[in-house]
């Protein structure tokens, strides 16, 4: 399916602040100048950016002030090589952005890298309470490793990680990354040419990710040494939670989910069984009603 905002319009439709001397790309919509309407956040994973919410973006507009950001190191943000990437900074840089546009409470829509991020933004909100900083009303994941002991990780991506990350980053080339980044779709629902050639001119502008790509990866190391903290966000939080999966995803598929059913109390999960990795990709019309059907569950509870 053609996405509907091209990627050059949704540049331009984007604005840019600084955060740590460097470039933040982000996009906003809906009415926000009605301060009744509920917030949401879209958060984005690895290795692409928010483009990923194209296919949604008019229909969440709708109902939301609706924010989402290239983190740096992504998209259309810098992508500094002398740069301590983390998971906890990331963080720090959506508190930063909600600050900025004035967000109280939201909701948070996430995916893949964006999911842990949401989990240490889901983390600082139980232990702060209504203390500080915006308040999170619920939070639904796609795809993501949630669980460091069910992420199976790609044979790229465990190279990333490896003390050959680096190498590997700079070899990287547009066949490469199309053979990499195909591979965690569904057999049926793999992106076009055209897509595949946007998301590398995203991963190079601004800098490369060629030369940061294992910067970036730490994540996988990040989710191990901060479990605890991270899955017990999901066990203990306070607010509603839900899981929609492509069940064939190898990488954060249907085991996640299963393992996500089994930890969490009371979990509310939907599985897509004909799609992967980018449930929002390859399913947007099932992944914009699950949501949907979440955000109108909640509102009547």
């Amino acid at each position: 399916m053609a996405i509907p905002i091209s990627l050059e319009d949704w540049r331009a439709g984007g604005e840019t602040f600084g955060y740590r001397g460097h470039e933040i790309f982000y996009r906003t919509g809906g009415d926000w100048a009605d301060a009744g309407k509920p917030a949401l956040v879209l958060i984005h994973g690895f290795p692409t950016a928010s483009w990923d919410w194209a296919h949604q973006w008019e229909a969440l507009c709708e109902r939301y002030r609706v924010a989402a950001l290239d983190m740096i190191g992504f998209g259309f943000s810098a992508k500094p090589p002398a740069y301590d990437y983390s998971i906890m900074d990331q963080a720090d840089l959506h508190e930063t952005f909600l600050d900025r546009l004035g967000v109280e409470a939201c909701h948070i829509l996430a995916h893949d890298y964006g999911d842990t991020v949401a989990q240490e933004l889901l983390a600082r909100h139980i232990e702060r309470g209504a203390a500080a900083g915006a308040q999170i009303l619920s939070v639904c994941f796609l795809n993501g490793g949630l669980f460091p002991e069910q992420h199976r990780a790609t044979f790229t991506q465990r190279l990333l990680h490896s003390p050959l990350g680096p190498v590997l980053s700079r070899a990287m080339t547009r066949a490469r990354f199309e053979t990499g980044f195909c591979e965690v779709f569904g057999p049926e629902t793999r992106p076009e040419a055209g897509e595949l050639d946007a998301f590398w001119t995203m991963m190079n502008t601004n800098g490369s990710l060629k030369r940061i790509g294992h910067k970036l990866i730490r994540y996988i190391a990040e989710r191990r040494e901060h479990r605890e903290r991270w899955v017990g966000a999901l066990q203990q939080s306070p607010v509603p939670l839900r899981v929609i999966g492509g069940a064939l995803d190898p990488v954060s598929g249907a085991h996640m989910v299963a393992h996500y059913q089994k930890l969490v109390p009371d979990p509310d999960t939907v599985l897509l069984p004909h799609v992967g990795h980018y449930p929002q990709l390859e399913a947007p019309a099932e992944v914009l009603d699950a949501f949907l059907d979440f955000q109108s569950a909640i509102a009547t509870t």
